[in-house]
């Protein structure tokens, strides 16, 4: 039906004569002369109608708004001056010859070179919002990235190799999404959080390296960049280390950056523990655009008469931490206020601040409503461990160390967003040496930091079991700009090791029998030394394209509610669904209607 896409055009193609369909962007009638702005996927282009063909000119009098067309004309210069550089077919247009309605189209609920839209409009209207050209240019980079990453794996002897979407529920730090068997009555299926078993499997199998752009399901709470279904790169290697993993997976994003996008990353990528990560940046995924780092001065406090920052820093659960803004006396009262607003939704109950107003009157030279509380040589061996200078704002945190974290950590950013502190480009960075547990307060237990399948750094069971707390995994997170784009492990290859981790984790025997009883079997099977990795596609993608949400990359998206406006999932079973599956639906008792 065509011979060429609208965006492909350009002056080789001029006095050639071209078939071209798409849909109608935009019609100007200049009193003689129709000019149709014809759309598809690769563009725009110019097409222009005269009364001198009277069958097409007619017909282009009828069109309207999002009209599906077919074009048959010559293609020719623009006149002088009336060239539009924006566009790559700016300096030519198609004289119109032939034009023919394929389709009508209602006028559309907005236009499509809309910017400002309400989402659950864009969301409803999908196959709307789709076609406006910033979203088929994230669409296009999409698959050049897919198909990047499915030549390095090919090139490098990945296995492309499928893992069931019906599978066994297992602990993965999220909620299952459940299916229930019509088969087997009263059991479930669960729709996989990751093919995390499956693909340590296949190197139990001997496929040594295998790979899988997969779907996953995750049932938990929505933000920007998470789905209730969402795409990720799944990775598993045999007979490697977590340098061999790291190293191959770096040369995979520095060719697929430079390949998409023309993007030269670092060789090699920064490497920093998750130690430094918290104690500097507050995040184990530091966005390093901005230079701000948060630093440690509970040791200056100790004995300050200052009760906030007394009692953290004399808690080995705590810290005290400053972190110093450049430039940032200039912040008003209200900016100030603000920021301690801010901090509090992370559960800081207050934002301390010194101002250096001029660092060498020394106490005079400094406001603040802390300082009375401070002697002059804990104020100046504060300012000195911050390298503090004339001009700057020096914000503190005092309280439980993952409340410090994540206040300071989360201002840090907001800080360089509203300063103008963030560098452009690319910031990737490893992030290794993660705690293998971390203490779960609430229900006064062990949990795996990653998952029960993460190798701990060292073999001897007995050291593990003494002081959990201080083990660390053979665990890794690829960081770029602040996102975690990428997270993976070596994982447990030893029967004993995993059963005694499974022990730590309070999954008795019998338990870790009836759940992972084939992981335990395939271990005793002869299990190689493996480990992987997987790559949050989407997020990636989002990146790449400069998106803020990962909803703007994904073609039909859930909203923040986990339901679809476009096709109204999910919605209500039939008695005769429910029946054949053995449910019976729980309504919740009506609330009486006081008299």
């Amino acid at each position: 039906m065509r011979s060429h896409y609208c965006g492909q055009l350009n002056e080789t193609f001029i006095d050639q004569s071209v078939t071209l369909c798409g849909w109608m962007h935009r019609r100007r009638d200049h009193g003689g002369v129709i000019f149709i702005d014809l759309r598809d996927r690769e563009g725009l282009v110019q097409v222009v109608f005269d009364p001198d063909t009277q069958d097409a000119f007619a017909v282009a009098e009828r069109v309207r708004g999002e009209y599906v067309l077919r074009v048959q004309g010559i293609v020719r210069y623009r006149p002088a001056g009336t060239e539009n550089l924006e566009l790559g077919t700016g300096k030519i247009e198609v004289l119109g010859k032939h034009l023919e309605i394929l389709n009508t189209a209602e006028t559309p609920p907005f236009q499509i070179d809309d910017i400002d839209i309400n989402e659950e409009t864009r969301l409803r209207y999908r196959y709307i919002d789709l076609r406006r050209p910033m979203m088929q240019e994230r669409f296009k980079l999409r698959a050049q990235v897919t198909r990047s990453i499915r030549r390095f794996m090919d090139d490098n002897g990945f296995l492309d190799i499928e893992t069931p979407m019906l599978t066994k529920a297992t602990p993965e730090g999220a909620r299952d999404y459940l299916v229930p068997s019509r088969t087997h009555e009263g059991e479930f299926f669960a729709l996989p959080q990751s093919p995390q078993l499956f693909k340590q499997l296949l190197m139990m199998s001997g496929m040594d390296r295998y790979y899988q752009i997969v779907r996953c399901f995750r049932d938990e709470d929505l933000r920007a960049d998470r789905q209730p279904e969402f795409t990720q790169l799944d990775i598993e290697l045999s007979f490697v280390d977590e340098f061999m993993i790291r190293d191959l997976m770096e040369t995979m994003i520095r060719g697929l950056f430079k390949e998409v996008l023309d993007v030269s990353l670092p060789n090699p990528f920064p490497s920093m523990t998750y130690a430094e990560a918290m104690t500097r940046y507050g995040s184990d995924k530091p966005d390093l655009r901005t230079s701000l780092e948060i630093t440690e001065i509970s040791d200056l406090v100790k004995d300050v008469e200052f009760k906030v920052f007394n009692a953290a820093a004399n808690d080995a659960n705590s810290r005290v931490a400053a972190m110093r803004v450049p430039k940032g006396s200039e912040l008003s009262r209200k900016q100030l206020d603000d920021y301690a607003l801010f901090v509090a939704i992370y559960g800081a109950k207050g934002l301390a601040y010194i101002k250096v107003n001029d660092r060498s009157a020394g106490r005079e030279g400094l406001q603040s409503p802390i300082l009375k509380f401070l002697p002059d040589d804990v104020i100046a061996a504060i300012l000195d461990r911050v390298h503090a200078e004339t001009g700057d704002v020096v914000f503190f945190g005092a309280d439980k160390a993952k409340i410090v974290n994540d206040a300071l950590g989360a201002l840090r950013l907001k800080v360089s967003e509203d300063l103008g502190l963030m560098e452009a480009g690319w910031k990737p960075l490893w992030v290794v040496d993660f705690p293998m547990f971390e203490w779960d307060e609430k229900d006064k237990r062990w949990v795996s930091l990653h998952h029960p399948f993460t190798a701990p750094n060292v073999t001897d069971i007995s050291a593990i079991e003494a002081n959990p707390g201080a083990c660390i995994s053979r665990a890794y997170d690829m960081v770029l700009n602040g996102s975690e784009i990428g997270g993976g492990s070596i994982r447990i290859h030893r029967p004993d090791m995993q059963s005694a981790v499974f022990n730590l984790l309070g999954i008795g025997e019998t338990e870790a029998r009836e759940k992972f009883g084939f992981l335990l079997d395939a271990l005793k099977s002869g299990c190689p030394p493996h480990g992987g990795l997987a790559f949050g596609l989407d997020r990636l993608v989002m990146l790449m394209t400069g998106a803020t949400s990962i909803r703007d990359v994904i073609a039909f998206p859930k909203t923040q509610t986990a339901s679809c406006p476009l096709t109204s999932a999910p919605s209500p079973a039939s008695e005769m669904q429910l029946r054949e599956l053995h449910i019976k639906l729980r309504r919740p008792p009506a609330t009486a209607t006081p008299a």
